[in-house]
């Protein structure tokens, strides 16, 4: 029997959107992220530097970490200390998971931050914490790999000086993927979501 061709038309747009709904359904859902994604477009973690024992480090160093990445200073009168905090309770918030996360702190002021100078900074804030430095051509190298910036402002009459410099954290996977960008004023919530998410699933590699 031959259906009217109201009928026909029916059918067919009922087919159309059965498999369109399936399709859909097939489609690979973005990660719910609460931060900013940049996987694809940041390098790799990559660097050779001297960490806060005085050792070489490198990227490989890290490799099966989650990495938070942020470039600061000693001597800074406010965001890398409040940043180091920050972190420090994002750490204890994590727990156990805490353990597959390194967070490196890279000087972008290697006049005065020694390895020792570095040590005892950073580990006042948190144990998962590795102060970096290098020659300042080495750090001058990295900030531009991943597009962070500082500019060493006038001396004071005291012979002190302050880096303004950018405030990014750069997240990498335990494959040093860059996978996202935080930022000192992001909730605690939204960092520790996306932190379970790379250390307790797929995500992480």
């Amino acid at each position: 029997m031959k259906l009217p061709r109201v009928a026909r038309l029916v059918c067919l747009s009922v087919v159309l959107a059965a498999n369109l709904l399936l399709a859909a359904c097939h489609q690979d859902e973005p990660p719910p992220w609460q931060l900013t994604n940049i996987s694809g477009h940041m390098p790799d973690l990559s660097f050779k530097l001297t960490d806060d024992q005085g050792k070489t480090a490198t990227a490989a160093d890290y490799r099966g970490k989650v990495v938070l990445l942020y470039f600061g200073y000693t001597h800074c009168p406010d965001v890398c200390p409040l940043t180091l905090a920050h972190l420090h309770v994002l750490m204890q918030r994590l727990g156990k998971l805490s353990d597959g996360v390194r967070i490196l702190f890279i000087s972008v002021d290697p006049t005065r931050d020694t390895p020792a100078v570095l040590h005892d900074y950073v580990t006042a804030f948190d144990p998962h914490t590795v102060g970096l430095t290098g020659s300042p051509s080495d750090i001058e190298a990295l900030s531009k790999r991943y597009r962070a910036a500082f500019t060493r402002e006038p001396g004071k009459s005291d012979g002190s000086y302050d880096v303004s410099h950018s405030s990014g954290i750069y997240i990498f996977d335990g494959n040093g993927k860059a996978r996202l960008l935080a930022t000192p004023a992001d909730p605690q919530d939204k960092m520790e979501h996306d932190l379970h998410l790379l250390l307790s699933t797929g995500e992480r590699t």
